[in-house]
């Protein structure tokens, strides 16, 4: 039975992802997104897809150009999904699943397992605003304006 969206229920958690294997499946704009956010935290993941936006040149991760296998999985700690169809995307959730892999399977939250929070980052300091998953755009609105109150100096990290 799929989730409505008063079921979400996503843990405000901070994950060690220290040498751990990352996947971004899928290379198109969404992918691209997700991967400028993983940056910031990490220099190694791996993006599997058969092209790629022309900015992941600027980006540190390893790039595979090909096809999604249910073997592009081993061994991988949690996985983007965000491939442009829907078929697709279920089945490397399917995959990920029967393999104990947390997946995040971009625009779809009743798929996911975890989801990634509107985030702002200052140094050591982290601050993760998320709507469990109902309303991104207020979450957005949130961060930006904590990252305003920074930059104006009312609040001080």
């Amino acid at each position: 039975m799929e989730k409505t969206n008063e079921e979400f229920i996503f843990l405000p958690v901070s994950v060690n992802i220290t040498g751990k294997k990352l996947l971004i499946i899928g290379g198109g704009k969404v992918g691209f997104h997700k991967a400028t956010i993983l940056s910031r935290f990490t220099q190694e993941a791996t993006v599997i897809a058969p092209e790629f936006h022309e900015g992941f040149t600027a980006l540190p991760f390893g790039r595979v150009k090909k096809e999604y296998e249910k073997t592009d999985l081993d061994g991988a700690f949690l996985v983007y999904v965000c491939t442009e169809n829907r078929q697709l995307n279920a089945k490397i959730k399917q995959d990920a699943e029967a393999l104990g892999i947390l997946a995040s399977v971009c625009d779809d939250p009743a798929a996911c397992d975890f989801i990634s929070p509107a985030i702002y980052k200052n140094g050591d300091v982290t601050i993760a605003v998320s709507s469990n998953a109902r309303n991104v755009r207020r979450s957005v609105g949130i961060r930006n304006r904590i990252s305003d109150l920074v930059r104006e100096g009312t609040i001080i990290i």
